[in-house]
């Protein structure tokens, strides 16, 4: 397979079909190191990241069934059940934090968050280089600032991606994707 066929054949696993073995510990040291290659105009390292697994996956799911039921009195059970098992199919879940200096004099906030969202999609990639399945997700825990209090994010941080890691327990659907003809034009000056 050229590399041109793996970036054609990439398609994210949903997290739900994601299961066990997680990545080995040599995988995730490689697919960690690789995946803060990223463009970082001015060096800033504009992102960090948060591994959630074992038992802390539920105690986090826990968490934000509390936090909702807090909330929202009439929040449905369904609803309350979809957080507790929010992160319980794969093995790891990765938060990808962007780390934003708003008032940086040169680079701009855009290309911080970019820099961290390319970050988010390397972990996606490395993750099928190495045979493993992925999804990034978000979802309302990734906007909420309780969330990310208890996920200890600082001033400036927010959640922009929850990656989830594990081995495909069937095959990850295609769907149809856009054409490029019909996205790419030429500047005419």
């Amino acid at each position: 397979m050229t590399f041109f066929d793996f970036l054609a054949s990439r398609r994210s696993v949903p997290a739900r079909l994601l299961g066990e073995p997680g990545p080995a510990p040599d995988q995730l040291l490689r697919l960690l190191e690789t995946a803060t290659r990223v463009p970082d105009h001015g060096r800033l390292t504009p992102f960090r990241l948060l591994l959630i697994r074992d038992e802390a996956r539920a105690r986090l799911g826990e968490e934000l069934a509390r936090i909702r039921r807090r909330r929202e009195s009439d929040v449905a059970d369904k609803a309350l059940e979809k957080d507790r098992g929010r992160f319980g199919h794969a093995p790891l879940v990765i938060a990808v934090i962007a780390r934003i200096d708003e008032a940086h004099p040169k680079i701009p906030a855009q290309e911080q968050l970019l820099s961290a969202g390319c970050v988010a999609y390397n972990l996606l990639l490395g993750a099928q280089a190495l045979g493993l399945g992925a999804q990034w997700l978000t979802g309302w825990p990734a906007y909420d600032a309780e969330v990310a209090a208890l996920l200890g994010l600082r001033a400036g941080e927010r959640t922009i991606a929850f990656v989830h890691l594990g081995t495909p327990r069937e095959d990850a659907p295609e769907r149809p994707r856009p054409e490029w003809t019909e996205l790419v034009s030429e500047w005419q000056p």
